[in-house]
């Protein structure tokens, strides 16, 4: 733990630092952290230098990606401006975020060690996500606002465990995207200070069921259920969308978000594949006034199709109707 100790005492240094780094030049789009905590101070003195209404999004990649691997670098695959890095799966998040303009969003792409053991891993994930949720809290004071969240499988539990650790009124708003994450751990994350003012919008489809239920099993051996049904009571600043459902795109595209209706029987990563839905997260992370939860909630049917649902799916059907589990 003796690099958790330096970063924490590295923190409190940023928040004193001089107004030499709130001089500093124009931000990049995309500026690039790992969980090594190298080129912690550029980015908070770009931060600083962020002008007034521009939003601030980290994006947190998933399972199996590490940044000090080049050939799983999420730098240079779907957290790079212009990925360079050959594969499946691929869509850059900084792009459809709309980071490439001046006038866009600065981005910082968040990289950790996210290889090995599903077990071990998620262990990693809330330990990096503590460490996170304080360097989120310095740079939310740099910046002058608060920091937006995106993270998809077990970069959501890094969101939310991130959100846990950090300082009330420095998170606005977290995109959960087919979150590896579990109830118990996800409620005591909204019961802490930042969570409380914070919103969630938490991503679900039946494809991701069978992913949910391994990580309910090797995790927590069946005790706690994963986030693929929410959490086990309505909070007024949780919201889930089932992204592979009718109502739920009818509704979408009743805001003015098309998205695609491809489906799969199993797929993890439908969250940030799927055609249009970076356009729904642009708008809810840059303009969440433009997207207010109340007004979601009033057009999203109030529960999801049940589990296994898509899974079982007999060819040439639909999935079975929306109100069947919650």
């Amino acid at each position: 733990m003796a690099l958790s100790c330096c970063f924490h005492r590295h923190v409190a240094q940023l928040r004193h630092q001089g107004a030499t780094e709130a001089n500093a030049g124009p931000a990049m789009a995309v500026l690039h952290l790992n969980s090594d905590w190298r080129n912690v101070s550029g980015i908070i003195a770009a931060a600083r230098a962020l002008p007034p209404g521009v939003p601030l999004i980290v994006m947190i990649h998933g399972y199996r990606f590490c940044p000090f691997s080049p050939t799983h670098d999420p730098h240079r695959h779907i957290l790079a401006l212009d990925p360079t890095l050959p594969g499946p799966r691929l869509r850059s998040w900084p792009a459809a975020l709309g980071m490439r303009g001046e006038d866009g969003a600065l981005g910082i792409a968040f990289g950790w060690p996210a290889r090995g053991g599903l077990g071990r891993v998620y262990h990693r994930a809330g330990v990096i996500g503590r460490d996170l949720g304080q360097w989120i809290g310095a740079l939310a004071e740099a910046a002058g606002r608060p920091v937006q969240v995106i993270g998809h499988s077990l970069g959501g539990r890094v969101a939310l465990q991130a959100m846990a650790g950090a300082p009330a009124g420095s998170v606005g708003r977290i995109i959960l995207l087919a979150a590896a994450e579990l109830r118990p751990a996800a409620e005591a994350a909204m019961d802490s200070p930042a969570g409380r003012g914070a919103e969630v919008i938490n991503v679900t489809s039946r494809e991701n069921d069978l992913f949910d239920f391994a990580m309910e099993l090797v995790v927590s051996r069946g005790r706690h259920a994963a986030l693929g049904f929410g959490l086990s009571q309505p909070r007024p600043n949780w919201l889930d969308l089932q992204i592979d459902a009718p109502e739920p795109r009818a509704a979408l595209a009743g805001l003015g978000f098309d998205i695609g209706a491809e489906t799969a029987r199993a797929c993890h990563w439908s969250p940030y594949l799927r055609a249009g839905l970076f356009d729904f997260y642009r708008v809810a992370l840059g303009q969440p006034w433009a997207l207010p939860l109340r007004l979601l909630r009033a057009h999203l049917p109030e529960r999801q199709a049940p589990r296994w649902s898509r899974l079982l799916q007999l060819p040439g059907r639909p999935a079975a109707p929306h109100g069947a589990q919650g």
